[in-house]
């Protein structure tokens, strides 16, 4: 398996993988990690249904001559108002054609996924405590690991694999319970060299499979993903680029379950 079938699969990949814009090098690491899961394969092919759709019923417009009336010059000439003019670029827009995939994206981004509140929960919780001085966790990494380790795969219900991040330049400040949306949850915190701090939350959810998504608030940015019935939430500063070197490096380390592992 090369490092590129390893990267975690984003949203934006699979829009991509549906537009048939992925790139050469991610085509068959994309279709391999749809293979074996079974709800986003069904979501991409939704995708791909409505693209086809659309394209059916209006790709035909791209290929018709612009009206008179609609032209930008004559649109403009007519109404030199800011709506003339957004209007005018929208009309523009569409009928140049390059919007369908994009259509089909906003479609299935307007309504909220269901894992989403892992998300929300998960800020809310890694706001809260990195903002703590003298009790950021309940459980220090350095002096107790095995033990919290053990006491928070116990409470969770099932077994935690906390991510050694010091390649990353992060130290394991340690770990706490919190009460998660759907039943108990983990969270673990790691500091860089400079005092910002990032965290792991992680719980059971019944929410479907996901490929890896991202959302930040108030100058706090998370990845977060879905996998085998297990939620991942990695938050912490708002630099997504840093942020997704840090995901990708827990992404390959967390405790996922073989294919063969019954669910929970």
């Amino acid at each position: 398996m090369t490092t590129e079938d390893r990267l975690p699969v984003t949203e934006d990949e699979l829009h991509a993988y549906v537009d048939g814009e992925l790139p050469e090098d991610r085509r068959e690491a994309v279709s391999n990690w749809l293979a074996t899961h079974p709800e986003a394969a069904e979501q991409v092919a939704a995708w791909r249904a409505q693209s086809e759709a659309i394209q059916a019923r209006f790709g035909a417009v791209a290929l018709e001559p612009v009206p008179e009336r609609l032209k930008i010059d004559n649109v403009l000439r007519r109404d030199r108002s800011w709506g003339g003019m957004a209007a005018a670029a929208v009309v523009a827009a569409f009928l140049i054609g390059g919007g369908v995939g994009w259509f089909a994206h906003g479609a299935s981004a307007s309504t909220p996924a269901p894992f989403e509140h892992l998300a929300s929960e998960a800020l809310r919780a890694h706001k809260l405590y990195t903002l703590e001085v003298r009790h950021p966790v309940e459980v220090r990494g350095d002096e107790e690991r095995p033990h919290m380790t053990n006491w928070l795969s116990r409470r969770v219900g099932y077994e935690q694999k906390i991510p050694d991040l010091q390649t990353m330049g992060l130290k394991l400040v340690g770990g706490r319970l919190l009460p998660g949306p759907e039943g108990p949850a983990a969270l673990y915190m790691y500091e860089g060299p400079s005092g910002e701090r990032f965290t792991i939350y992680c719980s059971k959810t019944t929410a479907p499979d996901t490929a890896l998504r991202y959302r930040d608030s108030e100058r706090a940015g998370a990845f977060f993903w879905v996998d085998e019935k297990r939620g991942y939430v990695v938050s912490g500063p708002a630099d997504r680029a840093r942020m997704e070197k840090i995901t990708q490096a827990i992404y390959e380390q967390v405790d996922r379950p073989s294919p063969n592992r019954n669910r929970s």
